[in-house]
C-alpha cells in the first residue's frame, strides 16, 4: 500500500507583519492630533524689578468677589454672572478710569471664575465696538493695527486679579 502524503496547508508569511505593524503605528502617530488644553489666555505685563505702590482711589476700583459657593459680588452686592457684563460696561462709560479687580476664594469653582473673567472680556469688546463705530463707522473686528492700538490705547483692559484667599 501506497502511503499518501499529508497535504500542508497553506502558510501566511508572518516576516512582514512587523514592519506593517510600525509603519501603522508611525502614521497614525503622525496623523492624530492631540487636543491640548491652553488654560486662560492672558497677556500679563512685563515683570518689573521693584513694585511702585500707586493710590489709586476707591470711586475708581470696581471689586468683583466669587466666593466658594460660586456666588458673585459686585462691590458687596451679590449679582448673576450674566449680568456682569452689561453692569460694568455701564460703570466704565461713566468712569473711564475704572481699574476691575478680581478676588477669589480658593475653593471657587473653576468654571464661575472663567465665566466671570468672559463676562469682563465681554463688557470690554462691548465698549471697543460702540467706540470703533463711533469713530471709524466700522465694525472692531474689522480694523487696521494702527486703528486697533488707538482703540486699545483709548479703552485700555483695566481688570486685577488678586491672589486667592
Amino acid at each position: 500500500m501506497l502511503k499518501r502524503k499529508k497535504k500542508e496547508g497553506a502558510t501566511i508569511p508572518l516576516a512582514g507583519m512587523a514592519d506593517i505593524a510600525f509603519l501603522l503605528l508611525i502614521f497614525f502617530l503622525l496623523v492624530t492630533t492631540i487636543d491640548v488644553d491652553t488654560g486662560i489666555g492672558l497677556v500679563l505685563p512685563p515683570p518689573v524689578d521693584e513694585a511702585e505702590e500707586i493710590e489709586i482711589k476707591e470711586d475708581n476700583i470696581a471689586n468683583i468677589l466669587v466666593n466658594a459657593t460660586g456666588e458673585v459680588l459686585l462691590d458687596g452686592q451679590i449679582i448673576s454672572v450674566p449680568q456682569i457684563s452689561g453692569t460694568i460696561a455701564d460703570k466704565i462709560r461713566g468712569n473711564p478710569a475704572l481699574i476691575v479687580s478680581v478676588k477669589t476664594d480658593r475653593r471657587t469653582p473653576y468654571n464661575v471664575y472663567i465665566e466671570t473673567i468672559d463676562q469682563l472680556k465681554m463688557a470690554y469688546n462691548e465698549l471697543r465696538e460702540e467706540y470703533t463705530r463711533q469713530n471709524f463707522g466700522i465694525r472692531f473686528q474689522d480694523v487696521t493695527r494702527e486703528q486697533l492700538d488707538q482703540i486699545r490705547q483709548a479703552i485700555p483692559q483695566r481688570i486685577s486679579l488678586a491672589e486667592p484667599e
